[in-house]
C-alpha cells in the first residue's frame, strides 16, 4: 500500500501565534511531527502543506518535502481539513504520485512516535475499514449513556435516546473520543465522499501519557514539560 504522508502547517494561528514553527523545547514544533513521520517505516512519501514560505523553509531543514504550495483560500481559519487533504492528493497525482490511502499529521500532536504512525497504517490494510484514527477512552462520567442533552423546553434527555440511564458503571459500554494523532484514511474516501471517515472507522486507541494537542498556552506547557523531561 502506497501511503501518503501529510504534514499540514498553514500560518495563522489565533491560539498560540506562528505556532507551527514556533520552539518547543528547543525545536521548532514542526520538527517533532517531521522527525516522527520521516522515521516511520509505512510511509511512502512525507509532505508537507502549508501557503506559508517561512514555514515550508522551517519544514524543508526538519527534512519535509514541499513538492507544492497550498492556495491561501485554503488555508483560512474556517477551512475544513478535508479540502486541504484533497488538494495534496490532487497535486502529487499531477505530479505522477499515485497513493492508496493518505495519513493526516498535524503538528499539533508532537508526542506521537514512529511506531503509531506504522501501526495505525497497519490496521488500515490488514481491515475493511475505510479509515484509521487514533482515539482515547472516554471517562466513565462522560459516557454516552450517562450524558444528557436538554431539549428546548429545559427537560434532559440521554444523548443515546434510551430513556433510563444505565445504572453501574461496570456495565457502560467503552466509549473513545478523537485523539487526534493519526488519521490514516483510504484514497478513495477522501476523493469522493470528501471524508477523512468513511462509514468504517476503526479506532486504535493510545496512552493519554503520551498525547498531546497544542490548542492553548497551557497545552503548550504542558507538552514542553513531558519533553523536556524525556531528553
Amino acid at each position: 500500500m502506497r501511503v501518503l504522508g501529510l504534514v499540514p502547517a498553514r500560518g495563522g494561528s489565533k491560539g498560540i501565534p506562528r505556532k507551527n514553527i514556533r520552539p518547543l523545547a528547543g525545536k521548532p514544533l514542526l520538527f517533532y511531527t517531521a522527525e516522527a513521520a520521516l522515521k516511520a517505516q509505512r510511509l511512502t512519501r512525507v509532505v508537507l502543506s502549508t501557503e506559508d514560505a517561512e514555514i515550508a523553509e522551517v519544514g524543508r531543514q526538519c527534512g519535509l518535502e514541499v513538492p507544492f504550495m497550498r492556495p491561501p483560500e485554503l488555508a483560512g481559519d474556517e477551512t475544513p481539513t478535508a479540502p486541504v487533504v484533497q488538494h495534496a492528493l490532487r497535486a502529487m497525482e499531477e505530479l505522477g504520485e499515485g497513493f492508496d490511502a493518505i495519513c493526516l499529521l498535524q503538528p499539533t500532536s508532537p508526542l506521537r512516535g514512529p511506531n503509531l504512525i506504522d501501526r495505525c497504517i497497519a490496521l488500515l490494510e490488514e481491515s475493511a475499514a475505510d479509515s484509521v484514527i487514533t482515539v482515547l477512552p472516554v471517562p466513565p462520567e462522560h459516557n454516552p449513556h450517562w450524558v444528557y442533552f436538554q431539549d428546548g423546553q429545559g427537560f434532559l434527555k440521554i444523548s443515546t435516546g434510551e430513556r433510563n440511564p444505565i445504572p453501574r458503571r461496570q456495565a457502560l459500554p467503552p466509549a473513545f473520543h478523537r485523539e487526534g494523532s493519526v488519521y490514516v484514511t483510504r484514497r478513495g474516501v477522501v476523493m469522493e465522499q470528501g471524508s477523512l471517515y468513511g462509514d468504517r472507522v476503526m479506532g486504535f486507541v493510545v496512552e493519554e501519557s503520551a498525547s498531546a494537542n497544542l490548542d492553548t498556552p497551557a497545552d503548550w506547557d504542558h507538552a514542553e514539560a513531558l519533553l523536556r523531561a524525556s531528553q
